[in-house]
């Protein structure tokens, strides 16, 4: 009708059911640059963006089938990539107690064993080893080797 405008429909992605699957990389190939924007910000430096974007986009299309109808792609994506940036902090935290506890640990079988083990420490110094071959050598951090050496 002349003078009537009608109101215009929301845009929505089509479903995994109505959408081919080369329409759907399509869409997912369209939002690889917002896409790595977003993961960049969140990472801090684009290795780790990018690290996050392949992440992000590897997650989808494995679980495109839980992609509901009606929903927006761009929103289900940016979803899995904060997710998945959250998860990997957390994973990260716990790698690092974890590294903390076996260096406790370590120098909790130092106390113990200190003595031998410094002993050794000397007399393959002696023969002209490096601190490195010293270490791979005994088993024990290059870093216990050089406190052991630092020490006499």
């Amino acid at each position: 009708m002349p003078g009537r405008e009608e109101t215009p429909r929301p845009v929505v992605m089509p479903s995994v059911r109505d959408a081919s699957l080369d329409e759907i990389r399509a869409q997912i190939v369209g939002l690889l640059p917002r896409l790595r924007r977003f993961a960049v910000a969140l990472a801090g430096t684009v290795t780790d963006g990018d690290d996050l974007v392949q992440d992000t986009v590897e997650r989808a299309l494995k679980h495109l089938d839980q992609w509901e109808a009606g929903t927006r792609l761009d929103s289900w994506m940016f979803r899995i990539a904060k997710n998945r940036f959250i998860d990997n902090r957390r994973a990260a935290k716990r790698h690092e107690v974890l590294a903390a506890e076996a260096s406790e640990r370590e120098l909790e079988n130092v106390s113990v064993d200190g003595q031998q083990i410094a002993e050794a420490i000397t007399q393959l110094s002696a023969t002209g080893l490096s601190q490195r071959q010293i270490s791979q050598k005994l088993g024990v951090s290059l870093g216990l080797v050089n406190k052991v050496l630092k020490e006499q």
